[in-house]
């Protein structure tokens, strides 16, 4: 009689084991189909360049790994309602702070841009135009940090006073440069 009682105490967590198991399996299989009847659709009819392939194959497999987790948590008895709203809430703070610092973020990715791609060096003189015919900010470049850039005023009042220009600038405007 405690067999009984032990087996039915240990079935529930055994069942749910077993489907947490299955959805694993089945989501690994689910993965590895998509990945090879895309290789092999591609093999032979070259649908799409190497380029978006990779990226729709990590795309598509994420997808599946997010879907066997969501069921794997709705069968160990968190909510689905519970788990989306968390995911929307996490991706409305997310979002909220990407725009907040955005413009710091621009001047950063813009500063390494500046530093690899060389569009200008240090002692160069640079103008930025804010048309084709009206004259913008001139000055000699003293320096580039991950943020402004500094230029000796060269301007119509030539003041000699310092300018920091935010990187992005340089992206968004013409660009005239003197060596």
């Amino acid at each position: 009689m405690e067999e009984l009682g032990l087996l039915a105490a240990w079935r529930e967590p055994l069942v749910v084991a077993a489907q947490i198991l299955l959805i694993l399996c089945l989501a690994w299989l689910a993965q590895r189909i998509v990945t090879r009847g895309i290789t092999r659709l591609d093999a032979r009819y070259t649908l799409l360049p190497t380029e978006i392939l990779l990226p729709l194959r990590g795309l598509l497999r994420w997808l599946i790994v997010g879907s066997a987790a969501m069921l794997v948590l709705e069968r160990l008895g968190v909510s689905a309602e519970v788990l989306w709203a968390a995911l929307t809430g996490f991706a409305a703070v997310a979002a909220v702070a990407f725009f907040a610092i955005w413009s710091v973020l621009s001047n950063m990715f813009c500063a390494l841009l500046i530093f690899s791609m060389g569009p200008f060096r240090i002692g160069d003189t640079v103008e930025l135009l804010d048309g084709g015919d009206k004259p913008g900010i001139k000055g000699r470049v003293l320096g580039v940090n991950l943020f402004y850039t500094t230029l000796e005023d060269h301007g119509a009042d030539a003041s000699g006073g310092l300018l920091q220009v935010p990187n992005s600038l340089f992206f968004q405007k013409t660009v005239r440069r003197w060596r």
